[in-house]
């Protein structure tokens, strides 16, 4: 037993991150020099309702309750004590989305999670009207498309928020959000750190005829940057995440983010000229610019760090998904075979035989789309893999192509950063399960966006422990240093992780397969329209 860590959990010094990723709910511990001490997890799956991807709000709590029970399991049987006070809690989620609620607390419409595609027309219009890109997920398409619809519901918004904001508010009664999430609701303006009022004023003319109850700004959740009060866990709250009732209430809750910037902590990349990827159910990238982009741009999201910093965002709905569906159909013959089947061994030998491919995969192609991509024009996706009669189809290139499907569309948006707008970055760093197998997700990622990746072994601890960082900051920052300068100083210490650089042969290969790639991007639209 860690007798340190008992006592720093008796002590109530231990600080509590909570996530909500697309398949997983995972909350993390960390101890005073903010290493991860107990974690839990809930695994969890999002449902298709009248054509839109949801999660019920009984799932929600249901979800969030049984990952906590998990923790307390886990502390129970490992420090034999219970978890009754903390230093700090934070809470974090997937991005965007519509979460609309009525003056009674009751969601309107259920759940519309970052996923859907349903707002073209809707993102269309306001990227017009604004000048500025607005994607389909973002939670201002969601409700202009909800008001283009004409749907009853719109009226009777009373507040309007996502994922990470709904849990806060639950568990503290403030209506608050991290501007890192906020900047997935609407543009942030980078002078004020608050949502574009001149947005915010084009937005309530446009639907000034509709002659709604409020005004975008009344139903909005308030900006709050890292280290800023954003409350604290109230006698209900406690209840909701803790059933067995041994959780006190009064505890500090930094401002709840998003996935994405608990991945730029989790991966010590909030200063000028870093960037980090994330690469699981979904992908991307982020980028923090030294200057604003030259012009918007549709396949680049401009949001920003948990302290306000412009990112540069290229987002992909799909990444690794079908790739393990064909990892399980390796696994499905294995078994036929009569072998035990190791997951982490079939990955590992399927990936780096991957290696021994061609670079440019032989020719052939793979389309990775579960569902719709929007950086490549699609509203709906459907998987699929193709190839011509002399190309050259082994496993190696086969598994190599689905990797480097994996992040083709990321390629395809970075390349208008590096190539177009020159960005320059110092290091980029990777996270998520792509990056499992050592080296060989780093080594396709390397490639397809031409810079030098790092992984650090803490990345796989993810965004539950990137808020739980969050949470450090706003309890322990006794020497008042900026977000940057406190990661750098007090949690990575020099840590840069392991760097895998792109090889000449590499990046030519993975150029060759993306031209490749976008010459055979009408035979997948013309799956997804003709398909039943």
């Amino acid at each position: 037993m860690n007798i340190e860590a008992k006592k720093t959990i008796e002590s109530g010094k231990a600080i509590l991150g909570i996530e909500f990723g697309s398949t997983r709910i995972k909350a993390v511990l960390i101890d005073e020099n903010n290493k991860p001490i107990a974690q839990g997890s809930h695994e969890w799956e999002n449902q298709l309702v009248d054509g839109l991807w949801t999660y019920s709000i009984e799932a929600i709590w249901n979800g969030v309750q049984n990952c906590y029970a998990d923790l307390r399991a886990n502390v129970k049987k490992d420090y034999d004590t219970d978890i009754e006070i903390l230093a700090a809690i934070g809470i974090s989620a997937m991005m965007h989305g519509y979460m609309a609620f009525d003056d009674k607390q009751q969601i309107l419409v259920p759940f519309r999670t970052w996923r859907n595609t349903n707002t073209a027309q809707a993102a269309a219009e306001l990227s017009e009207l604004f000048v500025y890109n607005i994607p389909l997920r973002w939670s201002i398409s969601h409700l202009y498309q909800a008001i283009l619809n004409n749907e009853e519901h719109v009226d009777n918004i009373d507040f309007l928020t996502t994922l990470a904001g709904y849990i806060h508010w639950q568990i503290t009664g403030m209506k608050v959000l991290g501007i890192g999430d906020a900047s997935g609701m609407l543009p942030i303006d980078p002078d004020t750190k608050n949502y574009s009022a001149e947005m915010v004023a084009k937005f309530d003319k446009l639907t000034t005829p509709k002659k709604f109850r409020w005004k975008l700004t009344d139903i909005l959740p308030k900006v709050l940057q890292a280290g800023e009060n954003a409350g604290f866990l109230t006698e209900e709250g406690a209840k909701k995440l803790d059933i067995s009732g041994h959780l006190k209430p009064g505890i500090p809750v930094c401002p709840p983010e998003g996935d994405a910037g608990t991945g730029m902590v989790a991966t010590n990349a909030v200063r000028q000229r870093t960037g980090n990827v994330s690469a699981g159910t979904s992908s991307f990238s982020m980028i923090v610019l030294e200057k604003d982009l030259s012009r918007p741009y549709e396949m680049i999201d401009m949001v920003t760090t948990p302290d306000g910093s412009p990112v540069a965002m290229v987002h992909c709905n799909n990444c690794t998904s079908d790739l393990n569906a064909w990892v399980g159909l390796f696994r499905e013959y294995q078994e036929l075979l009569g072998i035990p089947a190791d997951m982490n061994m079939i990955y590992e030998k399927l990936y780096n035989n991957a290696l021994n491919g061609d670079a440019d995969c032989g020719g052939l192609v793979s389309y990775n789309y579960i569902s719709g991509e929007p950086v490549t024009g699609l509203a709906e996706g459907r998987p699929m893999f193709v190839r011509s009669a002399n190309d050259k189809f082994n496993l190696a290139n086969f598994m190599r192509a689905n990797l480097y499907a994996s992040v083709g569309v990321l390629k395809i948006g970075n390349d208008i950063l590096f190539n177009d707008e020159k960005v320059k970055v110092d290091r980029i760093t990777g996270h998520g399960g792509l990056f499992k197998t050592r080296g060989v997700g780093q080594r396709i990622l390397a490639a397809a966006i031409n810079s030098p990746i790092s992984v650090m072994e803490t990345a796989g601890e993810g965004g539950a422990w990137g808020i739980a960082l969050l949470g450090s900051y706003l309890v322990n920052n006794e020497n008042n240093l900026s977000l940057a300068d406190y990661l750098d100083q007090t949690i990575f210490a020099g840590n840069t992780g392991v760097e895998i650089a792109p090889t000449d042969e590499d990046v030519a290969g993975f150029n060759a397969y993306i031209e490749n790639y976008k010459a055979c991007l009408p035979i997948e639209e013309a799956a997804v329209k003709y398909k039943k």
